[in-house]
């Protein structure tokens, strides 16, 4: 489910989904779009691994399923960081894959996952989402989100 790190200059498109690092001072700034909020969301977590991490030829070892509550679409983007941020911190999990679904409102989330240990570390490993300039929603290709991650 994975997109392009970076859209090389190129025009988006309705349904097309990818993400992307930007330059940001002294922290991680991404960018993700898709078609629907929930494959948006799943982007956004695979932009914030691939910035500290290379997933090229990993391949999961486990499976972990997380069901968000029905909260607003910014609070579903900042808890679902979040809890990849945990997960990283307290289980040394790296998802290499993950897929989102709309339920009543809130988030069921499958996260395909490795160690730590087995990705090859490439950048800072964030340690918290800033509210600061979050922002998700619908734009005229389907929906896009940016956030800022502290490392």
């Amino acid at each position: 489910m994975g997109g392009d790190t970076d859209d090389g200059g190129q025009v988006r498109r309705p349904g097309g989904c990818g993400h992307r690092a930007v330059p940001h001072p002294g922290d991680i700034r991404i960018e993700a779009w898709a078609a629907c909020r929930e494959h948006c969301l799943a982007e956004a977590v695979l932009a914030m691994v691939e910035c500290f991490a290379d997933l090229s030829g990993v391949r999961p070892t486990a499976v972990d399923r997380v069901r968000l509550a029905e909260a607003s679409d910014d609070d579903l983007l900042a808890t679902l960081l979040d809890e990849v941020i945990f997960r990283l911190e307290a289980y040394g999990e790296v998802p290499v894959d993950v897929e989102a679904d709309e339920a009543d409102g809130g988030l069921d989330v499958r996260l395909a996952v490795t160690g730590l240990d087995h990705v090859r570390i490439t950048g800072e490993i964030p340690t918290a989402v800033a509210w600061n300039e979050l922002r998700i929603g619908p734009d005229p290709y389907g929906w896009s989100c940016a956030v800022t991650v502290d490392a």
